[in-house]
């Protein structure tokens, strides 16, 4: 990928933009190559770095600040949400929903829950694994998905599960069961999951 990331000043930062689609593996190359055009501007300047383009994950936030300051002893921020919220399941998410009556659960899933509904479950939490989250339309969850989820659970293939990170070993939608493997979530946040017109589960 090309312009994984570019540098600019402005408001007295440097800013660091990350391609959004870039892998952690992919940025970290491209710091590599790149600190010797930053480390250019911090001739006799402290002014800190905004990291900004993409949400990422803390362990991967660490690995770029740490990059940088074995280089250069300035301040690094990042303009990244730990959570994505419904904001971020709007941006990455565009495809038409059928409206469907909705269940709110407000707090997380421990180990051992299970929530159902006929129509769409919005989870204003997490979903811990071993919890399971089973709907007749829509799952949305707020926090970090790690249980099992199962949208469309009636057959309805137009149904999607959304959360700020999917990090389940296995999501449904209607009889289309996918197996996830964890490198899928460790390079890179997954927030949406469809069936697309092979009829497969897709992650995004």
């Amino acid at each position: 990928m090309s312009n994984v990331i570019s540098i600019q000043t402005k408001r007295g930062k440097v800013i660091l933009k990350i391609e959004e689609e870039a892998s952690q593996k992919e940025i970290m190359t491209e710091l590599k190559k790149k600190m010797p055009e930053l480390k250019s501007l911090y001739q006799e300047d402290s002014t800190p770095i905004l990291v900004t383009g993409k949400v990422f994950k803390n362990r991967e936030m660490e690995q770029i600040k740490d990059a940088i300051q074995d280089i250069l002893d300035v301040e690094v921020e990042f303009d990244s949400p730990k959570m994505l919220g419904l904001h971020g399941i709007k941006k990455a998410f565009s495809r038409d929903i059928a409206t469907s009556e909705t269940q709110f659960h407000r707090g997380s899933l421990r180990s051992g829950q299970k929530i159902e509904f006929e129509g769409s479950l919005v989870v204003l939490g997490d979903v811990n694994a071993g919890a399971e989250v089973l709907a007749g339309e829509n799952i949305v969850v707020l926090g970090i998905l790690r249980g099992m989820a199962h949208a469309g659970a009636k057959g309805n293939k137009e149904a999607i599960i959304a959360a700020a990170s999917i990090e389940s070993p296995q999501i449904r939608i209607a009889n289309i069961v996918k197996e996830i493997e964890k490198s899928e979530f460790e390079e890179q946040i997954k927030i949406c999951a469809y069936v697309d017109d092979s009829g497969e589960v897709v992650l995004e």
